[in-house]
């Protein structure tokens, strides 16, 4: 897992660095003190993490990731100020780190990076069991097979278990994306199904846990070739 040290202070760079040698499998790819140098370091080279300041001269840290978009790797901050962190949560951070930050608390937050790292790399994977949602600042670990359906609410979207739902802020499609499409289905703009939870269709409406889940005629023959029909 490679990283990328961003602070303008010497001395927390320091102390970064030697936090970083620290971790088994966790190796530093650069340091720099600005968010262009930053910028041009993300360019030219593959990067798992950034240990990234926010107060810095001419770019703060928050501006440097709205300008990298989907390229932005995963984040940490490491910060002086506790004011900003409802502002890093909101672009999905990994975690919110306030100096002087301790080993122990540096370790916990590597540990919720690796797993982001490691979900996304096997978003892809038809066999990747579970998936990390964000849900008021806290990353939850939902195994697939607990997911009944999601619905869109707005800017978020409710991730259905059996007894309980999660709520997430963020886009249908996004969550699609990261699901493997052999269990999961969307089948109306607002809903997402796990395949082997329907219980019944009656009249093109899908049940699933008591639950009736309109299906819009765009996704019907998609729907309709999923489904093992006897």
């Amino acid at each position: 897992m490679n990283c990328v040290i961003v602070d303008d202070n010497p001395l927390a760079r320091m102390a970064m660095v030697e936090l970083v040698s620290q971790v088994n499998g966790l190796n530093s790819a650069g340091e720099c003190g600005n968010a262009i140098d930053a910028f041009n370091i993300l360019q030219q080279q593959k990067v798992d993490l950034l240990l990234l300041d926010i107060e810095m001269p001419g770019i703060s840290g928050i501006e440097l990731i709205k300008n990298l978009g989907t390229k932005c790797p995963v984040i940490i901050f490491t910060t002086a100020k506790k004011e900003y962190a409802v502002d890093a949560f909101e672009l999905d951070v990994a975690d919110y780190l306030v100096k002087p930050v301790t080993p122990g608390r540096f370790f916990h937050a590597i540990e919720k990076a690796r797993e982001i790292i490691s979900y996304n790399k096997g978003s892809a994977n038809p066999e990747q069991e579970f998936v990390f949602a964000r849900e008021n600042g806290v990353l939850r670990k939902i195994n697939l097979d607990d997911i009944l359906y999601m619905e869109a609410m707005g800017d978020y979207v409710k991730i259905f278990v059996q007894s309980k739902f999660f709520m997430v802020h963020t886009k249908l499609r996004s969550i699609e994306e990261k699901l493997p499409s052999d269990k999961f289905l969307k089948v109306h703009r607002s809903f997402i199904v796990a395949l082997n939870k329907i219980e019944r269709i009656e009249e093109g409406v899908i049940v699933i846990n008591q639950k009736p889940i309109p299906v819009a005629d765009a996704y019907r023959s998609t729907l309709n070739n999923k489904l093992h029909i006897l």
